[in-house]
């Protein structure tokens, strides 16, 4: 069995008096796509936070290449090869594209690797290359998606996290996301994939994580969960 990578261990997150996250366990192991489903509000974002140090949590733990990283920010973990794309795109506006991707291999110092993987994410998505010189801002919203998930796999991660990342885009542009999702799973990069298009989700993943109210409520191997009547009722609209 491949190594685990990623351990969420009894992980509850409070906002204030709020319980967001109340007990989680999951885990990702070493070139695995798992799919976290739920309904909104359901405390996926949060955990996605936590587990890249930019929410700090309340009790349980995480651990990331068998090492708790309680107490490390995000600038560290994406330095060990942890990297999310967050929920609303967040480029930086008032950047072109090829900056943003420069931004992207900050904590890289190999010049050759750095031009090699700017023109492989340029392969990967033609429309930024037609675009590079243009403001991250003036894109629309699903060129901006593609930016960013484009300039979190400039740092090279082990581990990429991905937080809705067809939320709000066309149909067309949902098509290439999970495509793009696929290719970078194929060429050995472990994902953790939050996203409310659960059948999607599902149709990509190996494992599937599903999350209600805070707490897992299944998890299982995906193709199965696809055909489970209770995740059919309650996340596939049947």
């Amino acid at each position: 069995m491949s190594n685990v990578l990623l351990k969420v261990k009894g992980l509850k997150v409070n906002y204030g008096g709020i319980k967001a996250v109340k007990g989680v366990d999951l885990e990702v192991r070493e070139g695995e796509l798992v799919s976290l489903i739920g309904s909104n509000g359901a405390g996926k974002t949060t955990t996605m936070k936590a587990i890249t140090g930019i929410q700090a949590f309340a009790e349980g733990d995480i651990e990331y290449l068998g090492q708790s990283i309680r107490g490390k920010g995000a600038w560290d973990l994406v330095k060990e090869g942890l990297a999310m794309v967050p929920e609303g795109r967040g480029v930086f506006t008032r950047m072109t594209i090829t900056e943003n991707l420069q931004i992207g291999a900050f904590i890289r110092n190999d010049e050759a690797g750095i031009a090699r993987d700017m023109e492989r994410m340029f392969e990967i998505f033609p429309r930024l290359r037609e675009r590079k010189d243009q403001l991250a801002g003036t894109m629309s919203g699903g060129e901006q998606q593609m930016l960013a998930m484009a300039r979190a796999l400039m740092s090279q991660p082990k581990v990429l996290l991905l937080d809705e990342p067809s939320m709000g885009l066309s149909p067309i542009m949902v098509d290439k996301i999970f495509e793009v999702v696929r290719d970078v799973y194929a060429q050995g990069v472990t994902v953790l994939l939050v996203e409310q298009n659960a059948r999607r989700a599902l149709q990509i993943a190996d494992r599937g994580y599903v999350m209600d109210s805070g707490l897992i409520t299944m998890d299982g191997d995906a193709k199965l969960m696809l055909n489970d009547p209770k995740v059919r009722a309650a996340y596939l609209g049947e």
